[in-house]
């Protein structure tokens, strides 16, 4: 089973709280809006533990600063099958200073031509109901969870 890990940027407003979620890069998604959004997150595999990698994926595809404590969210499994898992921590940024690497892709499928894109073209802040309707459906399990965490 392939495994990924991410982590969940928050932020408390005088509205509430905020998520930091991501739109996938790439000509597949560019059209795509609800349910396509999702945490900034990565694949990875053994030795390395996903707590690394989680935090290693979010530094790449955002260049945002981490600020501990990480709070554990535990794993959801996503459509594809895959597991992801996941961890919170508070903090803020600026939106429009994303730095994401790259991936190549064949575009459009067998034209021989390559491009590249970003793995990530866009981040924003969302409150939790609106994030609930951005996020790739397993992953609003990990709202919940946030904001259980938060609540005790």
């Amino acid at each position: 089973m392939k495994r990924s890990a991410g982590l969940l940027m928050f932020r408390r407003t005088g509205d509430g709280l905020e998520v930091l979620l991501a739109h996938p890069g790439g000509p597949f998604w560019q059209r795509k809006d609800l349910g396509a959004w999702t945490i900034p997150k990565g694949e990875f595999a053994a030795p390395e533990p996903a707590l690394d990698a989680a935090q290693r994926e979010f530094v790449e595809e955002t260049g945002f600063a981490i600020m501990p404590p990480l709070l554990a969210l535990g794993d959801v499994v996503q459509a594809s099958g895959k597991r992801l898992s996941a961890w919170a921590f508070e903090g803020d940024c600026d939106p429009r200073q994303l730095r994401c690497n790259e991936f190549e892709l064949e575009w459009p499928p067998r034209s021989g031509r390559r491009q590249r894109y970003p793995e990530i073209d866009r981040v924003g802040w969302f409150g939790l109901a609106q994030a609930r309707h951005k996020l790739l459906p397993a992953q609003c399990a990990l709202l919940d969870r946030l904001e259980q965490a938060l609540d005790g």
